[in-house]
């Protein structure tokens, strides 16, 4: 089924996200989801840039992704932590389309109670059965573009 495609009902299918993106000249994009969340995506030549470029957004997105999880599956545990940051880091290749080829995602922790080996195993849940982000990442993913003039 194609993305655009709606469902028999006419409707889009549930497990559908859409975010749409719009020029904003001179300050690049504004990115807005069904839900009305917005983001500024930089094309990295504005004088100023306001927003994160679109590779550092895809390592947002994933350290995002893992840090939910890892957070649920920690208070689930019991085990709150009271500091959290993740670190993301990405290598990417010398030539177009200067895809990653290597992403390094760092948990530090900190918190009352809370045992290494536990956030490992949050950490390795996360990675191996959650987050949809770094799940996506690494599978073949089609797309399809398609042009359409207003």
């Amino acid at each position: 089924m194609s993305l655009s495609a709606p469902s028999p009902s006419g409707t889009p299918p549930p497990d559908l996200v859409r975010v749409d993106l719009e020029h904003r000249p001179g300050r690049g994009f504004e990115g807005r989801d069904e839900h009305g969340a917005s983001v500024v995506v930089s094309a990295g030549e504005e004088p100023a840039p306001q927003g994160l470029r679109p590779m550092g957004l895809l390592l947002t997105a994933l350290g995002a992704c893992t840090a939910i999880d890892v957070l649920a599956i920690m208070e689930k545990k019991r085990r709150p932590l009271s500091r959290y940051r993740v670190e993301v880091t990405g290598e990417r290749a010398p030539v177009h389309p200067r895809r990653y080829t290597r992403i390094r995602v760092v948990h530090r922790v900190a918190g009352a109670g809370v045992e290494r080996a536990d956030v490992e195993t949050a950490v390795r849940l996360s990675a191996a059965t959650y987050c949809s982000v770094g799940a996506s990442l690494n599978a073949e993913v089609h797309h399809e573009v398609v042009v359409e003039k207003d």
